[in-house]
């Protein structure tokens, strides 16, 4: 079908009118996710009759929260017919991804598509210290786009409960942060605070894999390793998301021991400090992951080593996640994934070898190695709040 050209909202800001229905609403996140739509596909996604549709679209579009595109031919036989779509210039939202010495920072559109991009180091690891380093950097971000700055979203390594309080973050020292309420007093604006991880995976259910597979696992490798999953289009959210449960998963048994002691875990087998400490101490100088994924590549037998088996061992924990989990989509992600381009095939040979040969094949789905993705994914989690919330 081709892609329509969207025409200017009738209402400058667009906002969603005041007492609509949930079943308003839904359509409105469905043209948000799926869109644009033809009003015949958007009524057999929602399970709405043809009037109900009409009905229920109208103060939405003459809002301009919902806008038409040029007439488009939709590929069947009959009239050329308009399609739906969200105006998602006219609200904007800052995702923030927490580190133990910086905040990154992206302002995005209401598709989470990056607009601007900072960050901001801070000194020490006092809740002082980072909330005014997220209000500053919230601050040089929010020109950059056209849009109302409808929402914040803070992504951090570390437990997080329903109230956005940082029940632990291990990097920063931190217990019982009541960080969302914080945000909120200081910046006048909405606040949603969640682990990095279910971040990502709230990220890829909107607006990634989630858009066509309803079951999913999100991997991440960089300094530590992550684990979340969507289940039926909801990404799974219990107390103990954010604990490390994905971190310690055994993988080799003769692998290096990682620093809580246990051998070949995934931890030890897949983080960049490990990655790095393995061909530091074996060279007898410091090396930085760069070098170590260079040094591979061109055949240096003690850093292909380790990068072979630390491809082997992705390749056994996404066939981990996939056997246990029952899905077959599972995005890779994270600044340790760039080493996937070069050791695709072994981390494929791996997956196959833990997977029964009946079962479906298993889609990868890799994003770019950039931190980036943090802070959209961060963004990500204010959208679901915030866009079009009853």
């Amino acid at each position: 079908m081709a892609m329509a050209t969207l025409s200017t909202p009738t209402a400058p800001d667009a906002v969603v009118p005041r007492g609509l229905p949930e079943s308003a609403l839904e359509l409105a996140r469905t043209v948000l996710i799926h869109g644009p739509l033809s009003r015949s596909e958007l009524a057999g996604r929602v399970g709405l009759s043809t009037a109900s549709l009409t009905r229920l679209s109208k103060p939405l579009l003459d809002a301009g929260v919902l806008v038409e595109g040029e007439l488009v031919a939709d590929g069947s036989v009959g009239r050329p017919v308009r399609l739906l779509d969200v105006h998602a210039s006219v609200q904007n939202f800052v995702g923030i991804k927490v580190t133990g010495s910086a905040v990154l920072g992206a302002l995005t559109d209401l598709r989470a598509r990056d607009l601007a991009t900072d960050e901001l180091a801070f000194s020490g690891d006092s809740v002082e210290a980072v909330v005014d380093a997220i209000a500053e950097l919230v601050e040089r971000l929010r020109g950059n786009g056209s849009g109302v700055l409808t929402a914040v979203g803070i992504s951090i390594g570390g437990n997080v409960d329903a109230h956005g309080v940082v029940l632990r973050a291990p990097f920063l020292g931190w217990r019982h942060v009541p960080l969302r309420r914080l945000l909120e007093e200081r910046l006048g604006l909405p606040v949603a605070v969640e682990n990095d991880v279910i971040a990502l995976a709230a990220a890829e259910q909107w607006f990634g894999a989630g858009r066509t597979a309803a079951n999913f696992a999100v991997l991440t490798i960089g300094a530590g390793v992550g684990y979340g999953i969507a289940i039926n289009n909801r990404v799974v959210r219990t107390r103990d998301a954010g604990l490390g449960l994905g971190g310690h998963y055994p993988l080799d048994p003769n692998g290096p021991l990682c620093k809580e002691g246990h051998r070949g875990c995934s931890t030890g087998m897949l983080t960049i400090p490990s990655i790095c400490a393995q061909v530091s101490a074996a060279l007898g100088r410091p090396v930085d992951y760069e070098e170590v994924l260079a040094l591979a590549a061109d055949g240096n037998p003690v850093a292909a080593a380790v990068v072979d088996s630390a491809a082997r061992a992705l390749g056994r924990m996404i066939a981990a996640a996939a056997n246990l989990a029952m899905v077959n989509t599972v995005v890779l992600a994270g600044e340790g994934i760039g080493m996937f381009a070069q050791v695709e095939s072994i981390v494929q040979a791996a997956l196959a070898a833990d997977r029964d040969p009946e079962a479906d094949p298993v889609e990868l789905v890799v994003t770019p190695a950039a931190f980036d993705e943090w802070a959209r994914g961060a963004a990500a989690i204010a959208i679901q709040q915030q866009a079009f919330a009853g």
